[in-house]
């Protein structure tokens, strides 16, 4: 079997962290994997890796959460869409970061938009890497669900700090101990 490690030649996306969304979510379930996120955030920019951000139905379902918009750089790509795959926005499809050969996703729900992003990722010929403790569903069986989907397509199921630590390749990256200090 070929061992697939996260680099930095990727592209990060949040999916559909919004307002409304969370609030369907269990509590907990919601504020541990906000926590990840927060953590994939920010260590995206410190080691320069590109983050998109989708809004699924923005008008109906919210913006993305106020806690995780104050992280995202000004010049973060952030678009809305109707259809459940990310995939195949115009705008992803049209910007340099469609040539990374992975994709690495986080975020709601894992059993919809998550999984049809990830399968159409896969069918387009990326890498997937699926960070397996920062998606959500409203129902933690559709989670697992996704998640067995997933891999048995060929998506990589990870964590979050499998994900910070692997572009990095050891303890001499410029970035190792801000990095680290997101885990602790």
């Amino acid at each position: 079997m070929n061992t697939i490690i996260a680099s930095t030649d990727a592209v990060w996306m949040l999916v559909d962290v919004q307002t409304r969304l969370c609030a369907a979510m269990q509590k907990d379930a919601m504020s541990a994997v906000v926590n990840n996120i927060q953590r994939l955030i920010q260590g995206a920019q410190l080691l320069n890796i590109p983050l998109w951000v989708t809004e699924q139905y923005p008008e109906k379902l919210g913006e993305t959460l106020p806690k995780l918009q104050t992280l995202l750089p000004e010049y973060t790509p952030r678009f809305g869409k109707l259809a459940f795959s990310a995939w195949h926005e115009a705008a992803l499809q049209e910007s340099s970061v469609s040539v990374a050969p992975q994709v690495v996703l986080f975020g709601l729900e894992a059993h919809i938009c998550v999984l049809q992003t990830a399968l159409d990722a896969l069918a387009s010929g990326k890498q997937v890497f699926v960070v397996e403790d920062a998606v959500i569903s409203r129902n933690e069986a559709h989670r697992l669900n996704a998640l067995a989907r997933l891999q048995s397509a060929g998506c990589i199921i990870t964590n979050t700090e499998s994900l910070l630590f692997e572009p990095m390749q050891g303890a001499t990256h410029p970035q190792f101990k801000a990095i680290s200090g997101l885990i602790r």
